[in-house]
């Protein structure tokens, strides 16, 4: 049996879980998310708790059992806490600013760059060297994360670009002469 996937997902106070099937419904204080799982698992609610079951060892259910698990508990944790990911920009002159709720940054290109987000995710600038992404969906908020740092990524030679906070870039050498 999974180890993960055998605990039992708490539901804490004020939110809701529907379970339709393989559609898993949670509404929380900070939205809603629903999501379809695989047809095979089983997902049953036992007093203040989700379970998820598995109908057999086979190989594919074993690895399906902890994935469902965890991601019913991403979405009550995401629908009470939320999720965010910070992003650091290094550079010269490279800067975001928020104009409503689009992100525009300049980072070097000879024109500035906007980013809508999408829907159940909001940016916070609370300077210009920082971005925060922030949303109740665990896997939106990296992907967004992800897509701002892939503008501009991190060059090895002096570091400039855009970073996820904390990350450490490796420095290559510059030329062969220079020690």
């Amino acid at each position: 049996m999974s180890r993960v996937g055998k605990m039992p997902v708490k539901i804490p106070a004020g939110v809701e879980v529907a379970i339709d099937g393989s559609l898993v419904t949670v509404k929380g204080p900070k939205g809603e998310l629903k999501r379809t799982f695989h047809r095979d698992m089983r997902i049953s609610r036992e007093g203040d708790a989700v379970v998820v079951s598995r109908p057999s060892d086979e190989r594919e259910h074993r690895a399906l059992h902890g994935l469902t698990r965890t991601l019913i508990f991403n979405m009550v944790e995401g629908v009470t806490k939320g999720y965010e990911r910070a992003l650091q920009i290094e550079g010269t002159g490279y800067r975001a600013v928020k104009s409503g709720h689009k992100l525009t940054l300049t980072l070097g290109f000879s024109h500035p760059v906007e980013v809508e987000p999408p829907p159940g995710i909001q940016f916070e600038v609370p300077n210009p060297a920082v971005i925060i992404v922030r949303g109740s969906d665990k896997e939106m908020v990296g992907e967004t994360a992800a897509k701002i740092r892939a503008i501009r990524e991190p060059e090895p030679y002096k570091g400039k670009g855009v970073r996820y906070q904390g990350e450490r870039v490796r420095h290559k050498a510059g030329k062969a002469g220079k020690k």
